[in-house]
């Protein structure tokens, strides 16, 4: 299940929840009942080094 970080744009609060991709967005901030918008941020996945293309893993005999 995915984390998502939501912050209200009342009270600033802000925290992290799982939650499905089935389940619908917060709106509603639980201190304060203001408006919930979600956080976005980069992606923790990063791609480094050889590998990940088709070439760079064929050996030169399967071609």
């Amino acid at each position: 299940m995915p984390t998502y970080s939501y912050r209200c744009t009342v009270c600033g609060h802000a925290f992290d929840i799982h939650q499905s991709f089935s389940e619908s967005a917060l709106t509603v901030c639980p201190e304060c009942d203001g408006l919930l918008r979600k956080v976005f941020s980069t992606p923790a996945v990063t791609f480094k080094g050889a590998g990940f293309y088709r070439t760079d893993s064929a050996s030169s005999s399967s071609k």
